[in-house]
């Protein structure tokens, strides 16, 4: 009898104990954007909101960026612990030494376009002939813009060409001074349709053969191979974020709104995100999780990088040291 009563007392002691010792704590993490917040960032929110970073035993802290170089230089810094970026960008930071690395691409089909209003019924290449064209010297799309022309059969003659920075640019289709801009397909899109309420349509460089990766999450290698646990849990969580909120693009967009009222309208949010899912994949890796970029792409994404947006030569030497699909879940 004595002998059950302590085996019961120990049972007890030791079942209080358990609920006595609290909870790991969190991995604090910081996630910087690649600009201020938009459509195409509703996962992150979403994931947070809906607890799927919490149950990977991350506490995420999301902050605005003000352009990829920007966050690229803050995460090879290591002030912040992951960054949301042109993929493009990170390369011609990598190859000149920053120590970083792309732990997942999202964006695998490009989100570059040349974009007008709707009603100016310019939907085709040769509609540009005889229009006007906004766009920013020396940025990214402006870089790949003489490629897209090449393989749409146009030449610079065929068209006007007007030049500003990026708002300028947007003010120039808003105001009629242009017809068209250099832009992304769910971003000066809905920049354009918050400001005038009128429906944009995007001739997409993508669907005229230039396959290049856009946005992913990038670390510092230092970190990753400090804290690969850590790195492969983000992944997992951001993951499951992508796949949860591209199946309630309204709710995701919403969390983005709940996080920062300022953050936009609901219904420019919404549609930018769902401009955004068809990007994460492309002919090779449709019905595989979101991130999962094949080997192909990104080594064609270096070339053309290397041919028309001024990456180093020596960068098409090992395409692989720019990505790793390592961390990402099964």
């Amino acid at each position: 009898m004595l002998k059950w009563v302590t085996a019961v007392s120990t049972i007890a002691i030791t079942a209080t104990l358990a609920l006595a010792t609290p909870a790991a704590a969190a991995d604090k993490v910081t996630l910087m954007l690649n600009w201020y917040v938009y459509g195409e960032h509703s996962p992150f929110y979403y994931g947070k909101a809906k607890g799927i970073y919490e149950a990977e035993g991350i506490d995420l802290d999301i902050q605005e960026g003000r352009g990829s170089a920007a966050t690229v230089q803050a995460v090879a810094a290591k002030s912040v612990n992951f960054g949301y970026v042109d993929v493009p960008t990170m390369m011609r930071a990598a190859v000149k030494g920053a120590p970083v690395i792309a732990t997942g691409v999202l964006l695998q089909t490009s989100a570059m376009s040349v974009m007008g209003f709707a009603d100016k019924n310019i939907k085709k290449p040769d509609d540009i002939k005889g229009k006007t064209v906004a766009i920013t010297p020396a940025d990214s799309m402006t870089q790949i813009w003489p490629l897209f022309l090449k393989k749409a059969g146009l030449k610079e003659s065929d068209f006007k060409t007007v030049a500003g920075d990026g708002q300028t640019k947007l003010n120039a289709v808003i105001n009629g001074q242009a017809d068209l801009l250099l832009g992304y397909v769910m971003d000066q899109s809905m920049k354009i349709k918050d400001a005038t309420g009128k429906d944009v349509y995007p001739i997409k460089f993508a669907d005229y053969g230039i396959h290049l990766v856009s946005s992913g999450i990038i670390t510092n290698t230092d970190y990753a191979k400090a804290n690969p646990d850590l790195v492969k849990r983000f992944m997992s969580a951001t993951t499951k974020a992508v796949e949860a909120a591209s199946k309630e693009p309204k709710a995701a967009a919403q969390a983005i709104l709940d996080a920062n009222p300022k953050g936009g309208k609901i219904e420019t949010l919404t549609q930018g995100f769902e401009l955004t899912i068809p990007l994460y994949t492309t002919p090779e890796t449709k019905g595989k999780r979101p991130f999962q970029v094949t080997d192909q792409n990104m080594k064609e994404s270096v070339e053309l990088m290397v041919e028309y947006g001024g990456l180093e030569a020596k960068a098409k030497e090992n395409p692989k040291a720019f990505y790793t699909n390592e961390y990402l879940p099964k």
